[in-house]
């Protein structure tokens, strides 16, 4: 993988059961009903696809978190080579570290906020035992229970896209414009259209931009009627995208805000 592809994505939530129930229902994911064991005694459950693959991880908000400000939300790990020369590079470009420096046995990572606001991680991954050639399969542009799109609502585009493309080598070639809404830029990285990058809206709340990660599901009816169904709110949608897909913008039971991408469906 090279710097800047999304390879895991985390939701941080207060019960990993409720995620498990909500998540399955509308995206057929399966979560376990207790924890790996971690390191630090955190309380982590891997989110498995249907076949066998891993989509991300469930991490429980401990009290600690929640003092400090954490809220329910989904976030992206990026990749990069060495987690210490990046934070160096992206502070002095007004980054902020929310996290230092963890080394976890799958690799070391960091939680940052870009110059905006926006919090993600970065991860330097260390491949599984006998797989050195591994690489991670959590995004696809097209299959069903991955990520298969990333946006970026920021309160300054400009400056998001100048430090994207300088920390995350993300391109940005062709753009759609939507009217008093502004542009729509899209994210080329390494061969692939991975999301894009927008102003964000002034009727969104807080001060700071969000990444929104949508999952594809076979059907968007089916999964809005979960979502309802299961203690979500459909927040935006369903509208059809270029491509003929449609998507839905909701958040789960806990407040989380997530899209599903898929054909229409019945």
């Amino acid at each position: 993988m090279s710097t800047g592809s999304f390879i895991w994505y985390e939701l941080m939530t207060h019960d990993p059961s409720v995620a498990a129930r909500f998540y399955g229902a509308v995206v057929g994911w399966k979560i376990p009903d207790q924890p790996a064991p971690m390191p630090n005694g955190q309380d982590y459950r891997m989110i498995m696809r249907g076949d066998g693959g891993s989509a991300g991880g469930v991490l429980r908000l401990s009290q600690d978190m929640l003092q400090h400000g954490a809220q329910p939300c989904w976030l992206g790990y990026l990749h990069v080579a060495d987690v210490d020369a990046s934070l160096q590079t992206m502070v002095a470009d007004g980054a902020k570290v929310l996290m230092p420096r963890m080394d976890l046995p799958v690799g070391k990572i960091a939680m940052v906020a870009d110059p905006m606001g926006t919090p993600f991680y970065v991860m330097a991954p260390i491949p599984p035992p006998g797989k050195p050639e591994a690489k991670s399969d959590v995004f696809d542009v097209k299959e069903s229970q991955r990520i298969r799109w990333n946006e970026l609502g920021s309160p300054d585009l400009a400056r998001a896209k100048a430090f994207y493309a300088k920390h995350f080598h993300f391109q940005f070639n062709d753009v759609m414009p939507m009217g008093p809404m502004g542009d729509y830029c899209f994210i080329d990285h390494d061969g692939v259209r991975l999301g894009a990058i927008m102003q964000k809206p002034t009727e969104s709340p807080g001060p700071t931009g969000t990444w929104l990660f949508y999952f594809g599901v076979s059907s968007v009816a089916e999964a809005q009627r979960a979502i309802t169904a299961n203690g979500g709110k459909v927040l935006q949608g369903p509208h059809e995208v270029p491509g003929g897909d449609w998507i839905v913008v909701a958040t789960d039971p806990a407040g989380a805000v997530f899209g599903v991408v898929g054909r229409k469906g019945e």
